[in-house]
């Protein structure tokens, strides 16, 4: 999220929103949305005042909406007003128990979906992961599908990767082992990648490998201007998931323009103002920094 040296502000900012939740029992998950409300106020540079004051045009993380909806149900001594009312105007609220209204789950034509799309090498694991994480389970498939069998790395290796001249050892199966040498990395091409040099079982080889943080250097993106209100940045960093509106779309205020994602936080954002939309500056999958203009709104 790019708060790490920011962590003591993070600290005091989650005993704050804490407060602005209503004091929660903190268990998973609440704590992680009291989390993502205190990371949100820090990156933002919000006061619990502001919060309260603003609440009904900020872009809140997802967590936070969906638990004032009520879909992780109903916290002790109730929900905190009126925050729950400005930050959900008009949005759908869960009364009572979630799990009471939700339709039964047919496991059975879940497991035939999966196996129709992954093949048929699907555990009941699997099924239980996808029933109850669609999303996070799909892209781990798509993940698996595109990388292989990641789980053989050690965690460095699989978040940073090796050191040059680092040699390690992956073991596929049981006298499947691969001796890797990592040996050196190519220029920067036009299209993002750099050329990996290893040796793999003493031979030489090498694969093209997409440079995504030289890539997010190499363009530039416009910063959204606070001082117009038309303006709509980014609240946190993240992937763009979807983009909601387009060029002469009309918008209310509050309305959803676009959805981004950082490290399973989704952050909805809304439109402060009501207007036409003049101007889209990003696309799904665009990766954004904190306050990178999304849009502008003509009032």
């Amino acid at each position: 999220m790019g708060l790490g040296n920011k962590f003591k502000e993070v600290k005091k900012a989650y005993a704050e929103a804490n407060k602005l939740l209503g004091d929660l029992i903190k268990v998973t998950p609440s704590s992680k949305i009291v989390g993502d409300l205190a990371q949100f106020m820090v990156q933002n540079n919000l006061t619990r005042a502001e919060v309260e004051e603003r609440a009904d045009e900020l872009s809140f993380p997802q967590s936070v909406v969906e638990f004032l909806q009520g879909y992780v149900g109903i916290p002790h001594g109730g929900f905190p007003e009126p925050f729950r009312s400005k930050v959900l105007k008009s949005l759908p609220r869960i009364e009572g128990r979630p799990g009471a209204s939700l339709s039964p789950m047919d496991f059975k034509a879940l497991e035939d979906g999966l196996r129709a799309a992954h093949g048929d090498d699907i555990t009941p694991e699997d099924v239980m992961s996808a029933a109850m994480y669609p999303k996070v389970f799909q892209e781990f498939k798509e993940f698996t599908s595109n990388f292989g069998p990641v789980d053989c790395l050690s965690t460095r290796l699989f978040l940073d990767g090796p050191k040059i001249a680092e040699e390690f050892e992956v073991e596929l199966e049981r006298g499947k082992t691969l001796h890797i040498k990592a040996l050196a990395l190519g220029d920067l091409n036009k299209g993002g990648q750099r050329e990996v040099f290893f040796e793999l079982n003493g031979q030489l080889r090498s694969v093209l490998v997409k440079d995504t943080v030289a890539m997010k250097e190499m363009k530039f993106h416009p910063k959204a201007q606070k001082s117009i209100k038309g303006q709509v940045g980014a609240p946190m960093p993240g992937k763009v998931l979807e983009v909601k509106v387009k060029v002469g779309s009309k918008v209310e205020k509050g309305q959803p323009l676009c959805v981004l994602s950082a490290m399973k936080m989704e952050t909805v954002v809304n439109s402060p103002v009501s207007g036409t939309v003049k101007a889209v500056h990003v696309e799904p999958e665009a990766s954004l920094e904190g306050d990178d203009l999304i849009l502008e709104i003509e009032e």
